[in-house]
């Protein structure tokens, strides 16, 4: 197959911890086209690097402000139309914000769904696969903190 454009976007698996419920949250999105859930991500900016591309989109399409965690970066290569070939970097981002606002237009709905809950809630094996890449990282990081 020929690829005829490259597009690369980068996101965030952003993660909230409720300690009053003593539960953790990610942050998803309802695209408008389809109805199914992700995680925010967007085409990088000229100049942008990946990470600074991540938080803008994130804050774009949900309002929400974030800290990219160290040591995670997944990437997902896909086509999604005929000569499109698409590069998605996402990284593990967290927050203690509450609030959260859907960019009007492309995003439906944004939603904290409980952690547990998450793989449950998505569609496409690409997004399964970052989660469960994710679950280990922060499984790593609570074992190295004794969290």
């Amino acid at each position: 197959m020929i690829c005829d454009r490259f597009e690369k976007s980068c996101g965030a698996l952003v993660i909230r911890h409720d300690a009053g419920q003593n539960e953790d949250y990610i942050l998803m999105i309802r695209h408008r086209p389809g109805g199914y859930r992700s995680f925010p991500k967007g085409h990088v900016e000229a100049g942008e690097t990946e990470r600074e591309t991540a938080v803008r989109e994130v804050l774009e399409e949900t309002s929400v402000h974030i800290t990219i965690l160290p040591d995670f970066r997944h990437v997902v290569c896909y086509t999604p139309a005929p000569g499109v070939e698409k590069e998605v970097v996402y990284f593990l981002a967290a927050t203690e914000q509450i609030d959260i606002r859907p960019r009007h237009g492309e995003i439906a709905q944004v939603e904290w769904v409980p952690l547990e809950r998450a793989e449950r809630c998505l569609t496409h094996d690409n997004d399964k696969r970052v989660l469960k890449a994710a679950l280990h990282k922060l499984q790593s990081i609570a074992q190295n903190t004794g969290k």
